[in-house]
């Protein structure tokens, strides 16, 4: 089980609800058959993965005008 504290997220991302936005959103497309991990897992949960993808900054939000799908770079 991985331990993931909100800590950890501190100068990575500007508020919690954008990482809980952007963490949801990385999820939904993890857990489509045809998605991979950006990086090696240390858990099968989509949601713990999104996090831990946002914590090794290979998934930022983009931040200003666009469609919902443009959130994730």
């Amino acid at each position: 089980m991985s331990n993931i504290s909100v800590e950890q997220f501190e100068g990575k991302i500007d508020s919690l609800y954008r990482l809980v936005i952007l963490a949801a959103k990385r999820a939904t497309q993890i857990s489509k058959p045809d998605s991979r991990p950006l990086v090696p897992v240390r858990s099968r949960k989509p949601t713990l993965v999104a996090l831990e993808e946002v914590l090794s900054g290979k998934v930022k939000p983009r931040i200003g005008e666009g469609d919902e799908e443009d959130f994730l770079e």
